[in-house]
């Protein structure tokens, strides 16, 4: 089954369907507020985070445009997720998104802004190239339960498959079985770069693990491929600092890594922010069900 027709069989009701979590409604308890150089671009943003009403999810707000942080307005692009309405774009969500998904931040308003007025598209600052900063801005704010506009909670639903679900692209795979929790499991390979040859991590990803295992994992290049990328206008903010970078003859190239399969959690990492945009309504994203993800 190709991408496209795989979201719209998930979006369809027969294969879906959402069943409350047990648990109510969440936003942050004050305003984040963090700014940085971007990965793509090379620019600097900033970002604040506000704290809205039970049922209005998770959007972003740039040149006073709304954008939902919904699979319905995502677009390809290379090397990031992108979101875009009306011209507008805003690239490089899945960091961001991952750990307020992970966290539970199921409603707030994500005000976004380039130094430069003129600009159309933005992006997310990539900081250290891991979900930390973000963990840690919502932790030093904490959460609170989301009253809507009549001042009532409401109850935190979430996706339930079903039947198993599956989709690839050549070798590259994805499947989901219907789960009363949520599990990960993720493989990448690279045959070529022995340094990360072909790795696999599991874990149960919106519990404790998360900030422990997984929000510090930080993304990574092939050091081969980085003059390719900068001809294609990409990484314009990349660096050491920023990614960690492996040569397919010299090995990591600014080691030390936090984990011996960083590459391969910073994925799971990925996968938890681009499976949150299932979310509507201040529900869970991610559907309840096991995952394996291959490449």
């Amino acid at each position: 089954m190709r991408l496209s027709a795989a979201i719209n069989s998930f979006k369809s009701s027969n294969l879906i369907s959402w069943k409350t979590t047990g648990k109510l409604q969440q936003t942050l308890a004050g305003c984040i507020e963090l700014s940085g150089k971007t990965l793509h671009s090379g620019k600097v943003s900033k970002v604040k985070i506000w704290p809205v009403f039970a049922g209005e999810g998770r959007y972003f707000e740039f040149h006073s445009n709304l954008i939902p942080a919904s699979i319905d307005f995502v677009r390809e692009s290379l090397l990031c997720t992108t979101l875009c309405k009306d011209g507008y774009k805003i690239r490089t969500v899945e960091h961001l998104l991952s750990a307020l998904e992970a966290k539970g931040i199921d409603n707030c308003r994500i005000q976004i802004q380039s130094l430069d007025s003129e600009d159309t598209e933005v992006e997310v600052p990539i900081f250290d190239g891991s979900a930390n900063a973000w963990v840690e801005a919502i932790e030093q704010v904490g959460r609170k339960e989301a009253l809507d506009r009549c001042g009532n909670n409401v109850e935190k639903l979430a996706p339930h498959l079903s039947e198993p679900f599956y989709v690839s692209r050549n070798d590259s795979f994805m499947v989901a079985f219907p789960a009363s929790k949520v599990h990960i499991s993720c493989g990448i390979d690279f045959p070529k770069v022995p340094a990360i040859g072909c790795q696999w991590f599991s874990s149960a990803a919106l519990d404790d693990s998360y900030e422990k295992h997984i929000a510090c994992s930080r993304t990574f290049c092939i050091y081969e491929e980085v003059e390719h990328m900068c001809s294609m206008g990409l990484i314009k903010g990349g660096s050491l600092d920023n990614a960690i970078v492996c040569s397919a003859t010299k090995g990591w190239l600014n080691p030390p890594l936090r984990f011996p399969d960083e590459p391969c959690r910073h994925k799971v990492l990925d996968l938890i922010g681009d499976l949150s945009l299932f979310a509507r309504s201040g529900s869970q994203g991610f559907p309840m069900a096991r995952v394996i993800s291959f490449k």
